[in-house]
């Protein structure tokens, strides 16, 4: 740190434990506001301060008065005219999704005086809609489409936070840097690729300060995951009409090794080549390519991806892949098995197991120690401890170049995930036993925990299934939830005499 930064890290040690926005104090939203104000005259004056701002606050406003950013005077710029937007969004990978998001978000941001907004990678609003009221006080301080909201531009604010951490948050009032901001509340979630991992912007709900929820952040981080949901199942539409038109080109090899590459190198189809990577490096357009295991094979662009024709002479004998099991949904320890034998693992092994389970295409270990640790993740720690991980499961299992799972992978989280895209809510709540490892406070394994638990959740209740709501209720995550109780005493019939348990226990959870 160095300028106006150290102001901010220096207030980190006033107390034991820093603000956070919790559904008590959000109870008297304008109290804890004039708090969070003094708090923030407090910090960027260089005064002692009573209380430090979260650390998420803090990092942000580092970043933002670096970026010289002005606290008193400041509007975001307009990048975009309205002339130019039409074909900024049209090409845009996050259109084909935003009916989802209108679907999901922009209905309850209108009933609760909000706006919902979805930007581009760089903070640019591409879409912004909701209630008209608002919409009229966010032209007045230019959150509008066109202007750009990146942490640079105009400092903390949830939309750019979320882009430069890669995880979900809630800005509060005097939480933004920009004084004209602290009237406002706002939750952004970032949403990625998921063929590359790359972000591609962020989804915002914004509103007045007085119509805070607390619930807001879940449904805008559950939202994120049902876009990006959607781009996966668009994503496998694309891979099968890829295999449809270029399938003749394996066939013509005659049974020679050889694979059908999309145009970033996941394999789609294979023959005859043992075991592949699922992804494979096609920074060339064609030539020489060598992979991971020494073998060598040739690329031959195809018009959409590429045919690799592997050299006979060097392909290895063909080895069943190791079978992992992963059982992370639970109070307990974390499980691993490899082959059937238990291995036991420490919570960071177990949070990097899940961090590539989530991503079969493999992460370098800069993308890994940001995902575990956030700005302070240093990838020579990752290093090390991909390396112990390795000797525990086995250099099989677990391998480099990138980062990476070979192995034929069964993990509780993405069963869960699994069945809600087919709809199997039932199934989906026999296998949810509870949060996603609990203990866990990497922000990119807490952004699933909590989109895990918030779109169960929510599939559950809108099902009014009595047997999913029951077997939800009896897990840690819907026991005390009064929304779930409640529609778990609506959907059980009066014979049913589960419905006098549910009625007791829903007397108990009232006010």
């Amino acid at each position: 740190m160095h300028g106006r930064c150290s102001l901010v890290s220096g207030v980190t040690s006033v107390v034991g434990m820093a603000l956070r926005p919790t559904a008590e104090m959000l109870r008297d939203p304008i109290s804890y506001a004039r708090l969070l104000s003094r708090v923030h005259d407090e910090v960027l004056s260089g005064e002692p301060a009573s209380h430090a701002p979260r650390p998420v606050i803090s990092q942000s406003w580092d970043r933002s008065l670096a970026a010289r950013v002005d606290p008193d005077s400041k509007l975001p710029p307009q990048v975009y005219g309205r002339g130019e937007l039409d074909d900024v969004r049209a090409a845009h990978p996050l259109a084909p999704v935003l009916p989802l998001l209108r679907e999901t978000l922009v209905s309850i941001a209108d009933d609760a005086q909000h706006i919902m907004i979805v930007t581009d990678a760089e903070g640019h609003i591409l879409w912004r809609e909701g209630s008209t009221g608002v919409c009229v006080r966010a032209d007045r301080v230019g959150l509008a489409e066109g202007t750009s909201w990146a942490e640079e531009a105009i400092g903390t604010n949830a939309m750019g936070t979320a882009l430069a951490t890669g995880g979900p948050v809630q800005i509060y009032s005097a939480e933004h840097l920009v004084r004209t901001y602290h009237t406002w509340t706002c939750a952004a979630a970032p949403l990625h690729d998921p063929e590359t991992g790359a972000l591609l912007g962020a989804i915002d709900v914004s509103g007045p300060l007085r119509t805070v929820h607390p619930a807001m952040l879940a449904l805008v981080t559950a939202s994120a995951g049902l876009a990006e949901g959607q781009l996966r199942a668009q994503l496998a539409v694309r891979d099968e009409r890829l295999r449809r038109t270029n399938m003749r080109h394996l066939e013509a090899l005659r049974g020679e090794p050889g694979a059908l590459l999309s145009a970033t190198g996941r394999v789609l189809a294979a023959e005859s080549c043992g075991q592949l990577p699922s992804t494979v490096e096609v920074r060339s357009r064609g030539g020489t390519v060598a992979l991971p295991d020494g073998r060598l094979g040739e690329l031959e662009p195809l018009s959409e991806g590429f045919l690799l024709r592997l050299h006979r002479a060097a392909l290895p004998r063909s080895t069943p892949a190791p079978r992992l099991n992963l059982t992370f949904l639970s109070g307990g320890e974390p499980l691993a098995t490899v082959d059937g034998r238990e291995i036991p693992l420490t919570l960071r092994h177990a949070e990097i197991l899940t961090l590539l389970a989530l991503h079969p295409g493999g992460l370098t270990a800069d993308r890994l120690a940001f995902q575990l640790y956030g700005d302070a993740g240093n990838p020579v720690t990752v290093r090390a401890e991909i390396h112990r991980l390795r000797t525990q499961l086995g250099s099989a299992v677990v391998r480099t170049r990138p980062y990476r799972l070979a192995a034929d992978i069964d993990a509780d989280f993405l069963r869960v995930r699994d069945a809600l895209r087919r709809g199997a809510v039932r199934q989906a709540v026999a296998f949810f036993d509870g949060p996603l490892l609990p203990d866990s406070e990497s922000p990119a394994v807490r952004e699933e925990r909590e989109s895990l638990e918030a779109l169960i959740r929510r599939v559950v209740v809108e099902s009014a299934d009595t047997e999913a709501l029951w077997g939800f209720w009896d897990t840690s995550c819907g026991v005390d939830d009064p929304e779930v109780v409640a529609a778990l005493c609506a959907a059980l019939p009066a014979e049913d005499p589960r419905r006098s348990v549910a009625l007791t226990h829903q007397a108990r959870l009232a006010p």
